[in-house]
């Protein structure tokens, strides 16, 4: 059994972790260049906050919304 978890340990340091530890090293070179990833992940979080709430604003604005209190069963 402690074999199965140390293979289970071996793969994520060994492979699947790879990246992060790239990320690392380049770190001491280049911040933006090391952050590059969770900057790009915001950007995406961004726009499609910003898409959600034009889609609320326009569907507000149509009054297509039901807001009576009893069109929803968690209301």
């Amino acid at each position: 059994m402690k074999n199965f978890f140390e293979a289970i340990a071996s793969l994520f340091e060994e492979l699947l972790l790879v990246p992060y530890n790239i990320l690392t090293d380049i770190e001491l070179q280049s911040w933006w260049v090391a952050n590059f990833m969770s900057l790009f992940f915001m950007a995406i979080g961004l726009a499609a906050g910003v898409y959600w709430i034009l889609q609320l604003r326009s569907f507000d604005k149509n009054e297509e919304e039901n807001k009576d209190t009893s069109a929803h069963s968690f209301l």
